[in-house]
């Protein structure tokens, strides 16, 4: 007689879902009878892909996941948000009252845009950028709109910005730093993209801060704080993301930024995991996608009775998805007393590389118009491999060192 398969749910139905389906049906496909819950109507996608989506430069049909058809008996409960989470009973309860059982748990309710309380962010014509459905409403307002601001110049608002003058709107980005993606990229690099990004059609505003959305029923511009004024009939809030831990806090579990794992990516309560953007571990919180990997396969690894799995921490590395603009940056970049900066840059051809060294080990990079070296310098990072023997071409990349040292 075979034995009754334990309960696993799935609170969300996004990236980190879908990779620990797969890792699922490849460590233990007949332990569980999953099931999994998704606030939006869609199955899991790429929403790495959602900005070229916004740019033209890729259909719908191309976001699809397939991993989680590996757990094909996997059952998918969709457009439907979890808003009650009793442990005591170990029932999770729907926005429409469907109310699931289960045995083990794990939350994948990933993160929320910041929406400031701005006047005018209650506007028509004002958005975030995080989802599908996002994606869908700025595709539609590019019909009519003809002058867009991007208020926030990282990662997703330069995606976002660079997508929308795809579609032939002028757009401007406002940053309240003094340089673009000032995270990830130092002054020099900050520049160098800046300028790249004024050639495809997108002005940047920086030191720009925000001071409402001007505007009766729709957004018709932006004022800023020095008292300048955009004409803007778009508005899209791009200036981070929080890690959605409404459902975890209600129910009690312990919650910080996130919601606190440790290294069995396992919260407070035992029968409880969680992974993905909704989890803080060792103080730390991931909005990137290598993270959600690793602490997927530690995950099923767990439910698959590994309990010496650990999770313990990740590296990451930022790459921007723009067509023709190669940007890798990983790693400690600032300047630091400790360190030492060996610095290549071609101003006509758009190059510009950064290394940071510290006791004779690489510490972070900063590439940017020829980024191929990026996973190589991810791996010196990581292993924090001696560099002293080579490093003098270090920053000539991979190859040029592979030829030095087959010459000699």
């Amino acid at each position: 007689m075979a034995l009754e398969r334990e309960r696993l749910l799935l609170i969300g139905a996004g990236m980190a879902a879908n990779r620990l389906l797969g890792e699922l049906a490849d460590r233990c496909p007949d332990r569980y009878d999953v099931t999994v819950l998704g606030a939006e109507p869609h199955r899991p996608y790429n929403r790495i892909l959602l900005s070229p989506l916004l740019g033209g430069e890729k259909h719908v049909d191309d976001l699809v996941l397939t991993e989680s058809d590996a757990l094909s008996d996997a059952r998918f409960h969709l457009g439907d948000a979890v808003v009650q989470l009793d442990r005591d009973q170990r029932v999770a309860v729907t926005e429409s009252g469907a109310r699931f059982s289960y045995d083990r748990l794990v939350l994948c309710t990933g993160s929320n845009p910041i929406r400031p309380n701005l006047p005018g962010s209650d506007l028509a014509g004002v958005h975030t950028f995080r989802d599908r459905a996002d994606t869908d409403a700025l595709i539609d307002a590019t019909t009519t709109a003809r002058h867009a601001v991007v208020i926030g110049g990282g990662l997703l608002g330069l995606e976002a910005a660079c997508g929308l003058a795809r579609r032939g709107i002028k757009v401007a980005v406002v940053h309240l730093m003094n340089w673009i993606m000032e995270r990830q990229l130092d002054p020099a690099a900050g520049a160098l993209l800046r300028a790249s990004l004024e050639t495809r059609g997108v002005d940047v505003i920086t030191g720009g801060d925000t001071e409402a959305i001007l505007g009766d029923e729709r957004a018709t511009g932006l004022r800023l704080k020095d008292g300048r004024e955009l004409p803007a009939d778009l508005v899209v809030f791009a200036i981070g993301v929080r890690p959605n831990v409404t459902l975890a806090k209600s129910a009690g579990l312990t919650v910080g930024r996130g919601i606190i794992v440790d290294d069995g990516l396992t919260t407070s309560d035992p029968a409880i995991l969680a992974i993905g953007e909704c989890v803080e571990h060792r103080g730390a919180v991931y909005g990137l996608v290598a993270p959600l990997w690793e602490q997927a396969a530690v995950t099923a690894a767990v439910l698959a009775g590994d309990d010496d799995s650990r999770y313990g921490g990740s590296w990451v590395s930022t790459s921007l998805k723009v067509t023709g603009v190669e940007l890798f940056s990983a790693g400690d970049i600032q300047a630091a007393p400790d360190v030492e900066e060996i610095v290549f840059e071609d101003r006509e051809a758009g190059i510009y590389r950064k290394l940071v060294v510290r006791n004779g080990r690489l510490a972070g990079a900063v590439l940017l118009g020829d980024a191929r070296d990026g996973a190589w310098y991810l791996d010196l990072i990581r292993s924090a491999a001696n560099i002293e023997s080579f490093r003098n071409d270090l920053i000539f990349g991979r190859d040029f060192i592979a030829m030095a040292e087959a010459a000699e």
